[in-house]
């Protein structure tokens, strides 16, 4: 697990999350992402797939390519 790229990842995504007023749950909406679940991407103690990531995007409204625009 590369721990620098995936804390730009937790980063952008905490900022992209806050930008947009929404909480961690406000994230949690199917039952392959909880709250915990992002709490866990945003401190960087759990990878993701591609279809998390896909879910997370949706939630969050955002094409999934802005949650990798970090560098």
């Amino acid at each position: 697990m590369d721990k620098e790229y995936l804390q730009k990842f937790a980063n952008n995504l905490k900022k992209i999350r806050n930008k947009k007023g929404l909480k961690q749950d406000d994230l949690a909406v199917s039952d392959e992402i909880s709250r915990s679940m992002i709490s866990l991407v945003e401190t960087v103690k759990t990878d993701l797939t591609v279809t998390k990531v896909k879910i997370i995007a949706d939630a969050l409204g955002v094409n999934p390519k802005e949650l990798f625009d970090f560098d």
